[in-house]
């Protein structure tokens, strides 16, 4: 029995001291000091990360290292690229050399049977036809045999792309005639060539030996 009445005279006296008006006077001023404090604090780290720090010499001279090595990369990566071109134009100066080479290495022989192919036209054309017969055996066996020859070494010549240049009364072409002398011929437009005293010849489309002809008339080039 004395217990209990020491229990409820012991939550009399909390009741009162939590109710006291004092202490419920205290607390909101508690909470305004904290709320403020917090307040005060936030700002202050506001301000704190606004505020950058001034860069130090040692990243100023990180930064300037930086620009120099870009400005060297710039530099190099420019140097590169011009001699890679430089590189492929001299790959391609050199192919077309050696194209070159290969197309028109043969011309100094080609030249030593220009000659070879126009004795045997003369030779085949100094012949009278009417000597070429039956009759003379012996004459038509070698004329026969010089045009065999000729045909064949004109087979040769086109294989190897020599063609031959025969401009009987085509207009004058300064890249692949050349005129030794005007003549007055009938039926000739001027400028046009008269009659070829020497074929020409023309290596891989490079004019190797321009033909001889006269011209009627005035020369006329041809526009090309």
């Amino acid at each position: 029995m004395k217990m209990a009445n020491w229990c409820v005279r012991a939550i009399r006296q909390s009741s009162s001291i939590i109710a006291s008006p004092s202490l419920v006077r205290a607390t909101p001023r508690l909470l305004c000091t904290a709320a403020q404090q917090k307040s005060s604090g936030t700002g202050t780290e506001e301000e704190n990360g606004a505020q950058k720090p001034e860069p130090g010499a040692a990243e100023k001279a990180f930064t300037e290292e930086k620009m120099q090595l870009e400005e060297q990369l710039k530099d190099v990566t420019d140097k590169y690229k011009r001699a890679l071109a430089d590189t492929e134009n001299l790959r391609q100066r050199s192919q077309k050399m050696i194209d070159d080479a290969k197309l028109y290495g043969i011309q100094g022989f080609c030249k030593d049977l220009l000659e070879v192919a126009d004795i045997l036209e003369k030779a085949t054309e100094s012949v009278p036809k009417t000597e070429v017969s039956a009759a003379n055996p012996h004459l038509k066996n070698l004329y026969d045999g010089l045009v065999m020859t000729e045909v064949q070494i004109q087979k040769v010549f086109k294989k190897h792309g020599l063609v031959k240049l025969n401009p009987d009364s085509q207009k004058f072409d300064p890249y692949e005639h050349e005129a030794v002398f005007h003549a007055p011929v009938e039926g000739k437009e001027p400028g046009t060539v008269a009659v070829v005293t020497k074929v020409g010849y023309k290596l891989h489309g490079r004019t190797l030996r321009p033909a001889l002809v006269p011209l009627r008339g005035e020369v006329q080039y041809v526009d090309n």
